[in-house]
């Protein structure tokens, strides 16, 4: 190990996902086990330029796994994005005397610990988004828990559909990517995926699809839209204006972002905030935690970045062909 590290910055930074509290104490409780003080930098870089930090221990993370959010608040930071605002940044990281830093978020946080390694601080990323569109690993913290919400409240919103023999058009939160929505999506048996990765078709994707499921006897309809599409209420306006159908507008939004992390998102943002003190005591600098091939690794940060996450096609064949 690296006796010149004597403290590591934690922060979190862009959308909250449940689970970083989570990888907040395991990154915590690592830095205890070997006598490096943990520092949390509060709303995310801003908090960084601004010296808003507070000394962490063992004690202060007791019971944090069971919350959803970030006990470190997060934020944008504008002023972050200017080489000012980077330069002040890592001025205060070596007037704090904070020798490496866990960034939690998405690309752009990732991005912005990028800048802080090219001034000298070790920088270390997490992947925590609920959209699960990092590119460099295969799961992101949040992802199951906000899943689960949606596929919770849905379910209850298919008991009333099925009561009135209504159409639902769902939106799932995901921003430009439709990975939460298509694993929704199955899990609830939709009728109809839309997603911001497929060119969509009134008459193909919604009309087929209803038609089919009306021929087998079926009356209530469940249409799931990626929020990436911007289509959700034209949708179903033309379910009544096209297909004479009793349509109503439901969209999850935020709470998918909130409660209790899952047991997936526990164990797994616990294993990557272990990991990211690992690497930093290690001397690794400018890499992202990753969950790859069912592993726990790092990627070089130019490269995670520099790559691309396409839809999973083979999900996206059983939403369509097992959803008729």
């Amino acid at each position: 190990m690296d006796n010149k590290i004597r403290r590591i910055g934690i922060l979190t930074s862009g959308g909250d996902a449940p689970g970083m509290n989570a990888a907040i104490r395991a990154a915590v409780r690592t830095c205890v086990l070997h006598n490096i003080t943990p520092i949390g930098i509060r709303r995310g870089y801003n908090g960084l330029i601004h010296s808003d930090v507070v000394e962490l221990d063992a004690r202060a993370v007791n019971g944090i796994t069971a919350r959803g959010g970030t006990i470190l608040y997060t934020a944008r930071s504008e002023e972050f994005r200017a080489d000012e605002g980077v330069q002040r940044a890592a001025n205060n990281c070596k007037y704090l005397g904070i020798d490496g830093v866990i960034a939690i978020g998405g690309d752009g946080t990732f991005r912005g610990a990028r800048e802080l390694a090219k001034h000298g601080i070790n920088t270390i990323g997490i992947p925590g988004t609920i959209d699960n569109d990092i590119a460099c690993s295969h799961y992101s913290i949040g992802f199951d828990t906000a899943a689960n919400t949606a596929i919770d409240a849905i379910d209850k919103l298919s008991d009333t559909m099925q009561s009135h023999q209504r159409t639902s058009v769902v939106e799932i939160m995901g921003r430009n990517a439709g990975h939460l929505a298509v694993y929704v999506g199955i899990s609830v048996g939709a009728t109809a995926i839309i997603l911001p990765e497929r060119p969509f078709d009134f008459e193909r994707d919604i009309v087929e699809h209803i038609r089919e499921s009306q021929y087998r006897g079926k009356h209530h309809h469940l249409i799931i839209v990626a929020e990436g599409t911007n289509s959700t209420n034209e949708i179903a306006q033309r379910c009544r204006d096209e297909m004479g159908l009793d349509t109503r507008v439901t969209i999850i939004g935020h709470v998918q972002r909130g409660g209790s992390p899952s047991a997936r998102d526990r164990v797994m943002a616990t294993r990557m905030g272990h990991r990211a003190v690992e690497e930093i005591l290690a001397g690794g600098t400018n890499l992202i935690v990753c969950y790859r091939n069912s592993q726990i690794t790092t990627l070089p940060i130019d490269e995670a970045l520099s790559m691309t996450k396409d839809l999973d096609e083979y999900m996206y064949r059983v939403a369509t062909e097992i959803t008729i």
